[in-house]
C-alpha cells in the first residue's frame, strides 16, 4: 500500500516576536511569506498574549527558548531548512537556535536585535549593576510604547508593564546570547532603526564583532524613521518587503542546481 505524503519544502520560516509583545506585532509578515509558497510558523511565547502581564510572572528565558525550539522542530517536519525571523528578543532566540541547530537553520533575519537597550539598567549599560537590587523594591516595571507615527500604528505594541523577574531573566538571555555569537556562522540579514527609544543602534556593532558569519553572508538594512515595533510602524511595508525579498532570495538559492 502506497501512502501519499506531502514533500517537504526547501525552506520554512519561523517568526519570533519580542519581549512582552504578541503575534500581532509580527502579523504583517505572515501573508507575504506564505505567498512565497513556504510553510510559516508564528508561535506565541510563554507568558505573552494574555489579558494581563501577570502571565509573565515567574517565567524565565529558557521557557521562551523551549517554545521557539518546539515551533522550530514542528516546522522542520515540513521544511528541510529554516529561516528564522526574530524581532528584538525574538532575534536573540533565533541566534540561540542557530547555535544549537547549525545544520538546519538556513539563515537569520534579525530585526532590532536587543543587545544594547536604551535603558541604563540593561546589560552592558552604566546602571546594570543596580538592576538586581531594584528588583527588591519594584515588582513591576512600566513599559512605554513609542511609535514614530502613532496614528499609523497597526497594532498595540506590548504589555504596559512587566514583572521585574521576567525582565531580569530577559537580561540574562541577552548575556547568554552574546556568549553564543562565535558559534553562529549562517547568513544573516540585520534590520535596525537609526532612531528609536528601546534598542540602541550599537547592537549592530556588537553583532558584527561577535558573529562568525563571513562578511559576504551579512546584510544590514537601516530604517530611518521607525520606532521599535518595525512591523507595526510607519515603515512596515518597506520592512516587510525587505524581509520577503530576502527569504525569496534564500529560496532561489535552494533551487539552484548543485555543482
Amino acid at each position: 500500500m502506497v501512502v501519499d505524503s506531502v514533500p517537504k519544502s526547501p525552506l520554512g520560516v519561523l517568526i519570533l516576536h519580542g519581549f512582552t509583545a504578541t503575534g500581532e506585532s509580527v502579523e504583517a509578515l505572515r501573508r507575504p511569506l506564505e505567498a512565497l509558497g513556504v510553510p510559516v510558523s508564528r508561535p506565541l511565547l510563554c507568558g505573552h498574549g494574555a489579558p494581563s502581564p501577570e502571565a509573565l510572572k515567574g517565567v524565565r528565558w529558557p521557557q521562551w527558548f523551549d517554545d521557539a525550539e518546539a515551533a522550530f522542530e514542528e516546522l522542520c517536519l515540513k521544511a528541510h531548512r529554516i529561516v528564522v525571523v526574530g524581532h528584538s528578543m525574538g532575534a536573540l532566540l533565533g541566534l540561540n537556535l542557530a547555535a544549537a541547530f547549525p545544520e538546519r537553520v538556513d539563515s537569520l533575519i534579525l530585526v532590532t536585535p536587543a543587545f544594547r537597550l536604551v535603558s541604563l539598567l540593561g546589560p552592558g549599560r552604566p546602571m546594570h549593576f543596580a538592576a538586581g537590587m531594584l528588583s527588591t523594591f519594584f515588582r513591576k516595571w512600566n513599559l512605554k510604547s513609542v511609535f514614530a507615527d502613532p496614528d499609523a500604528a497597526s497594532c498595540k505594541a506590548h504589555y504596559e508593564w512587566a514583572p521585574t523577574d521576567a525582565i531580569l531573566s530577559f537580561f540574562d538571555l541577552v548575556d547568554h546570547t552574546a556568549r553564543l555569537l562565535p558559534k553562529v556562522s549562517c547568513p544573516v540579514f540585520i534590520v535596525h532603526n537609526r532612531h528609536e527609544q528601546t534598542v540602541l543602534p550599537e547592537s549592530v556593532t556588537l553583532l558584527s564583532e561577535g558573529l562568525a558569519t563571513p562578511q559576504a553572508d551579512r546584510e544590514i538594512l537601516w530604517l530611518e524613521r521607525s520606532g521599535h515595533q518595525v512591523f507595526c510602524d510607519c515603515e512596515r511595508d518597506f520592512a516587510v518587503g525587505a524581509v520577503a525579498r530576502y527569504v525569496s532570495g534564500r529560496l532561489a538559492l535552494c533551487s539552484e542546481p548543485s555543482m
